[in-house]
């Protein structure tokens, strides 16, 4: 755990308790390291509502947990289920919400109890799916995302061991029967994990691969930053400027993953565009800037001489419901922070809200396709705020926006 630091005097650690052996074992483990520090542990555990007896077994763990003087918080996955692609949503669902939990309570550090098998189990799947280097390296021990340090210090760890830890402690665990199940691939490749083993490719070996695989990714971060930094001008507004001569002169993998990275930190997507999609936008505005595109939620075409690279005007995030006090992340790009009294809501400015504005604001300080992207603070009299324009409604009552902030959850550099 010292080596995931840095943490504050008397750390606060949420750690993800599912009721497994692997997630019991590191909640009590990391209790002892926090009392040590003293400091102590949260302990949330997700129920997905997706068996009848999901919610008993939550509260099994809760008891279990209060015998120990452990601290049990209960997150359910609310509303429908999809009827497909269930571990891949429940993955999602839970993931949002122990990052939510810890937001609203300020908390610094989630641990997640992957361990040495599940990196060997995740590089397989993703084997099997055509990953690239990107998807076949390892899971990170220390990822930092807006609102917490997504820790995972059992990566080294197998599975046996944690097992055989929770026995010594006469700690009894949950054993969720969807990870026998044959239905899911993850089981299948688990399951032939001993005949892998006999021909040399044990969980360690495995692990070990993604390891390598994951410098490997880092060395082309880096590259990909260095070239960023030549090629990309971002502004506070939320979009940013793209000069194609450094792309160009570039490997061709670093220019791709740049530019990968800039589409997804402007058109905020949940994941890395198709790598087919990526080449034909990259072949394209080295060889006709001059065109206007579109691709993953992102606008690219010339504006004066240079090449804009901005949000779409479809599929911008709805208007989210505040008050004075909160702070919103809004369509996954501007950290937004209310003030002043009353309720009313953070969305897109659209192009109807410019034309109430454009007498008042004059000159626009961005470029025309970005306005109508711009986040807009409204209350029952209207468009109260605007901050990227310079406006602030006169009367000064009601809601106002404070400090307004490009805050991508996807940034350009993740290094």
């Amino acid at each position: 755990m010292d080596g995931l630091g840095p943490f504050e005097d008397g750390p606060v650690l949420a750690v993800g308790v599912s009721g497994g052996a692997d997630s019991l074992a590191l909640c009590l483990l990391a209790r002892e390291w926090a009392a040590d520090r003293g400091g102590r542990v949260e302990a949330l555990t997700v129920d997905h509502a997706l068996r009848p007896e999901s919610g008993d077994e939550a509260a099994t763990v809760g008891r279990w947990l209060a015998d120990r003087d452990l601290s049990h918080h209960i997150l359910t996955w609310q509303g429908e289920k999809p009827a497909t692609g269930i571990q891949a949503a429940a993955r999602e669902a839970r993931f949002r919400l122990l990052r939510s939990w810890c937001r609203d309570h300020g908390v610094l550090h989630l641990l997640l109890a992957h361990h040495l098998d599940d990196q060997a189990e995740t590089f397989l799947l993703r084997l099997g799916r055509g990953s690239g280097v990107d998807g076949l390296s390892a899971m990170a021990p220390v990822t930092a995302l807006p609102e917490v340090r997504l820790l995972r210090p059992l990566l080294d760890i197998p599975r046996a061991r944690l097992a055989a830890t929770l026995r010594a402690l006469g700690q009894p665990w949950i054993e969720d029967p969807s990870n026998q199940s044959d239905h899911y691939r993850r089981v299948r490749f688990r399951k032939m994990m001993p005949l892998l083993a006999a021909e040399g490719l044990d969980p360690a070996r495995l692990a070990g691969t993604a390891r390598h695989l994951a410098a490997a990714r880092h060395a082309l971060e880096v590259a990909a930053t260095d070239l960023a930094l030549k090629a990309v001008e971002v502004d506070p507004a939320g979009f940013a400027w793209l000069d194609c001569g450094p792309l160009a002169a570039a490997p061709r993998e670093v220019g791709l993953r740049t530019l990968s990275r800039l589409v997804r930190m402007i058109g905020g997507g949940a994941y890395p565009p198709r790598l087919d999609g990526l080449e034909r936008l990259f072949d394209g505005l080295l060889a006709s800037p001059e065109k206007r595109r579109t691709f993953a939620g992102c606008l690219l075409g010339p504006w004066k001489d240079r090449l804009l690279v901005c949000r779409e005007g479809r599929g911008l995030a709805e208007p989210v419901p505040v008050r004075g006090g909160d702070s919103v992340l809004w369509d996954g790009r501007f950290l937004c922070r209310i003030e002043g009294t009353g309720t009313g809501t953070v969305g897109a400015l659209g192009v109807d809200g410019w034309r109430t504005l454009r007498e008042a604001v004059g000159v626009s300080p961005v470029p025309a396709p970005v306005l109508a992207t711009l986040p807009a603070l409204v209350d029952p009299r209207g468009i109260s705020a605007v901050p990227h324009l310079g406006y602030t409604r006169r009367d000064g009552v009601g809601l106002r926006m404070g400090r307004t902030i490009f805050q991508p959850v996807n940034p350009l550099s993740p290094v």
